[in-house]
Formats: C-alpha cells, structure tokens, sequence
C-alpha cells in the first residue's frame, strides 16, 4: 500500500551540479536544474503534481519544491553570510517539511556542512548536501545519482543531523573533508563511520546516528568573522606567526603535524603563540593529517598545550573553523570557547582517548549479582 508522500524542501545554492557551458566556461543557469529535473522521471511522476517521484520500493514517494538562490554561486564565493541565509531558510520553513536538501558546490561543502552543523540547534530533521563533480547537463554525470541519493535518504529515513551525501555515502556533516578534486568519491570521514551507505539496499548504520536533539529547534545566524587557519611548515616563524595572529583576530585552527605536533624547540614561536591566548585568541591544535587525533604524548605536542593552545582531538580543520566562528559568534568568553572546543557538540569530535584492553574478556560486561 502506497503510503503518504513525504515533504522535501530543496535549497539550491548553486555548484557545478547545475551548470552548463557557456562562452566563458562552466557557469550557472538560473531555471535549468529544475527545468532537467522535470523531464527526468526519476524525479517526477507525470500522474502526479510537478515535482512528485514515482513511489519507492518502500512504497513512498517524494514531494519536493525547489527554491533557487540569486544568484546562483560558485561554492568558492560562499562565505558566512551565506551560511546564514541557508540557515534562515531551513528556520522559516523548518515545520512545513519533513527534511531539507541542500545543492552546493563540492569546494567548500564541507565547511557550509560543517557551519550548519552548529548553527542549527535542536535539529530534529535531515538537512542533507549534496552536488557533484560533473555537472547535470553533461550526458556522463554523477549529478543525477547524488541527488536522487540524498532526496531518498531525506524522504524516507529520520537521520536529524546535517549530512554530506555522495557517492553513495551519507557521512555527518562534519566530520567531512573533500579529498578528491578529480574522482567521483570527492569525500570521505576518515575519523567516523558512514551513516549510510546506498546500494542495492540502502543500509543506515543507525547506531552511529545521533538521536534526535532535545529542546525547541532554532537557527543561530551570527557567525564571528575574526577566525583563521594557519598550517604548521617546517622554518615557520615566530614573525610571520605574531603578525598572523594580530588583532582583528580571535580565533586560530593551528593545523600541525602527525598527532598535534609543531617545533618545541623554536622560542619565538611558542612565544607568539603564548602571547595571543594571553589576549584571549583561541587557538585550537588539528592535525595535518587525515586520519587519527592530537595527543599530548610527545614533547612537540605538550609544548603547545603550555603555550594556551587547546587539543582539538580528532576535528577536521573545516569543522574547528565553523566551531570556533559559530562559539565566538555567540559572545562566549574565550575560557568558555575553550571549554566548549574540547566538547563534543554535534558529534564533531570523539571525546576521550579511549582505553587499552588486554583481553577479550576484560570487555565483557559483569554479570549481575
């Protein structure tokens, strides 16, 4: 029995996913993508209202509407104010749909993911990007399948998180980076699980689900511009670092080596950095690498955390980032700001460094008495 169409409301920001080209390039058109996605049956049922899907294998369809942003942008020229406006319309429409798509492009999607993360508190429904690599109006793309990826994901399964879909992988929003600027598998979580995978069946691994957040749903749109990124290299120097880290500066991702590790033995560096967290700038210490968390177990490392610098255990960059410019935004005291990078607020970071077993059995639970 065909059961009733679930509400999706897809926010189109622009990206190559609804390019075409032109005399200057690859560029978006305004119109085009919903024009394609008419004709496509995947994406409308002609018995049914525009913009229905033919009903699942769940027997449920997809009722979506389309709101296209002017202009449309090049993910390049995203920026905070654009989160915002994201932010604003999932807020003032958040009740008449039962989830959200977003279209963005691939180069700062894991930021925009990562920001929405935070500034959308109390989120009780999917709110879901995703774009592609090859562009609709190409005849060999990778457009059509993420979008009916993440329109599925969001009208059939309650996932309440911000989510990255690609390549038929749902990941969270962020714990995302993108990895590949050719290949089709532009995105991976190197530090979290999938949330879903799509395949011939579509597997949620709901244990690494976040439950639905308690408390009424609301949208925080001031974002603290002062925020930057600064990536450790060996002969960095303490120079360059201070002048880095001049007013109007208050916040720093310092992305440093292996497992948090940068020059103990260069005086002026620590120095510099000594000096701005004595002013209240936040530094927060995000490793290089892909994979794996800053420790403290090294010199290099325990170095930074004497200069004020706080361990952003297994963060991306682009989530520290958003972190850092959504908790300065909220007019927290940089002690506080502190306290709440170490936190784990939206599943951004794995708290704890885990604890070493011996055995199988020391795992066990205790049998009752």
């Amino acid at each position: 029995m065909e059961q009733e169409a679930s509400r999706v409301r897809i926010l189109y920001t622009g990206g190559t996913i609804g390019m075409t080209e032109g005399p200057g390039g690859l560029a978006p058109v305004p119109g085009y993508l919903a024009a394609q996605l008419d004709r496509l049956p995947q994406f409308h049922d002609p018995a049914e209202p525009r913009f229905t899907t033919p009903p699942s294998h769940f027997g449920r369809r997809v009722r979506y509407e389309i709101k296209e942003y002017d202009p449309l942008l090049d993910s390049s020229n995203m920026g905070m104010d654009d989160w915002a406006r994201i932010a604003a319309d999932i807020e003032a429409e958040y009740d008449r749909y039962d989830a959200f798509v977003v279209l963005h492009g691939t180069d700062t999607m894991a930021y925009s993911a990562s920001a929405l993360s935070f500034m959308l508190e109390g989120l009780g429904k999917a709110v879901i990007f995703t774009g592609s690599q090859l562009p609709l109006s190409q005849t060999r793309n990778d457009a059509i399948d993420n979008i009916l990826g993440a329109l599925t994901l969001a009208g059939h399964f309650e996932v309440p998180e911000v989510c990255l879909y690609f390549a038929n992988r749902l990941l969270r929003g962020n714990r995302a980076r993108k990895v590949d600027a050719a290949g089709l598998e532009a995105f991976a979580s190197a530090n979290h699980p999938p949330l879903a995978e799509v395949g011939v069946e579509i597997a949620v691994d709901w244990a690494s689900v976040r439950p639905r957040a308690e408390g009424a749903f609301r949208a925080h749109t001031r974002m603290d511009p002062n925020v930057a990124a600064l990536r450790i290299f060996p002969g960095i120097s303490g120079e360059i670092t201070s002048n880095f880290l001049r007013p109007p500066m208050r916040g720093l991702v310092l992305e440093t080596y292996g497992a948090g590790n940068a020059p103990d033995r260069r005086l002026d560096l620590l120095a510099a950095l000594r000096e701005a967290t004595d002013r209240g700038v936040v530094i927060v210490n995000c490793t290089q690498c892909q994979r794996g968390r800053v420790r403290e177990a090294y010199a290099a490392g325990a170095a930074l955390a004497a200069a004020g610098v706080v361990g952003g255990a297994d963060m991306t960059a682009e989530a520290a980032l958003t972190k850092l410019s959504f908790l300065l935004g909220q007019g927290l005291a940089p002690d506080e700001v502190k306290r709440q990078m170490r936190k784990d607020l939206r599943g951004e970071l794995t708290e704890g460094e885990g604890q070493t077993r011996f055995s199988y059995r020391s795992g066990r639970p205790t049998p009752a008495s």
